[in-house]
């Protein structure tokens, strides 16, 4: 009987790790946006590369996997609803670019690159950035070419 049992608890545990794992790169982001919505920091940074980076919408925040994770620990997460995506791939490097929607910053777009390695897919890079619309492009460099003044004075 106790052999029986601990074969049914080694199917519970395979079975359960199939559904939870991403196995394929859109998997892999749709769950880094799930763990991102639910502050589930460890799921988050288990999908990407150990080398991974994130590069935030400001022009300082070039992170390593370590320093983002830092930063996101002391957050409650944070929300960004899939409006689109599309995944190229190049043997085992898939780029990717997705319009993004959040509550308080409206429309933003994620891209980056995703590698196969030996641990299944990861995340390279992921880049957070806002799409501005060309006819206000002008005046939105504007105000950055400003700011930069300003905070080099």
């Amino acid at each position: 009987m106790k052999l029986l049992t601990n074969k049914a608890i080694f199917l519970l545990m395979l079975l359960y790790s199939t559904l939870t794992q991403a196995d394929t790169p859109e998997q892999i982001l749709d769950q880094l946006h799930i763990s991102a919505a639910n502050a589930q920091w460890n799921s988050y940074f288990n999908l990407f590369d150990k080398d991974g980076i994130f590069l935030g919408t400001d022009a300082t925040e070039h992170w390593t996997k370590q320093e983002f994770e830092v930063f996101s620990r002391k957050t409650q997460g944070w929300k960004y609803r899939v409006l689109d995506r599309t995944l190229n791939r190049f043997n085992d490097t898939i780029t990717f670019d997705e319009l993004l929607e959040n509550d308080t910053y409206g429309l933003s777009r994620g891209t980056g690159t995703i590698i196969k390695t030996t641990k299944g897919w990861k995340i390279a890079q992921y880049h957070l950035s806002f799409p501005i619309p060309n006819k206000i492009a002008k005046n939105i460099t504007e105000q950055i070419k400003q700011h930069r003044v300003k905070k080099d004075k």
